[in-house]
């Protein structure tokens, strides 16, 4: 009994001892390293975190000092492919693309689609002889009927998908010259 008390005792020692160092650290003022100034968030659109003003300067333009860690700007990352294409060859707006150019273009993109076109209509093919009129064969590590019926829905949803591709590549060579 005698230890039991001993214990509970020591952890309200420990309690207490950590609620009064947790109330003091509450009612000092915070801290500042030397040389920092602090960071006032001012009001406005858009909304200016500066510590280049004085605390009265603060004072008239109503803003409020932040607590805690000072805040870091990240400025966004340069775009590559913006500035590789506007030196490859400045063109007023005005501009038209010459006809032997635009014929050259659309040449390339059609044989680019019909490409496509040709490679997907190959991997349809191939899923149509897989799925086997919806009786594909049995694989190995499908002795479970569940996992059976999974491939033959997913090979169904795949075709279903093909079908669809090929159809948007058909629309799309209609639409080239």
């Amino acid at each position: 009994m005698r230890f039991l008390h001993t214990a509970r005792v020591r952890r309200w020692r420990l309690v207490f001892a950590s609620a009064l160092m947790l109330a003091s650290q509450a009612l000092l003022p915070p801290a500042q390293a030397q040389g920092d100034t602090p960071v006032y968030k001012c009001p406005g659109n858009p909304v200016l975190y500066t510590d280049a003003i004085s605390s009265k300067e603060a004072k008239t333009k109503g803003c409020s000092t932040l607590d805690g860690n000072p805040i870091t700007v990240i400025s966004p990352p340069k775009r590559a492919g913006a500035s590789a294409s506007n030196a490859s060859a400045p063109r007023p707006p005005d501009s038209r693309v010459e006809p032997q150019e635009q014929r050259a273009r659309d040449s390339d993109a059609r044989r680019i689609l019909e490409a496509e076109l040709q490679r997907e209509q190959q991997r349809l093919s191939e899923m149509q002889a897989e799925y086997n009129n919806g009786e594909p064969d049995r694989q190995g590590g499908e002795r479970n009927y569940q996992k059976y019926l999974d491939r033959v829905t997913e090979l169904k949803a795949g075709i279903a998908r093909k079908e669809n591709d090929i159809a948007a590549l058909k629309r799309e060579l209609a639409k080239v010259p």
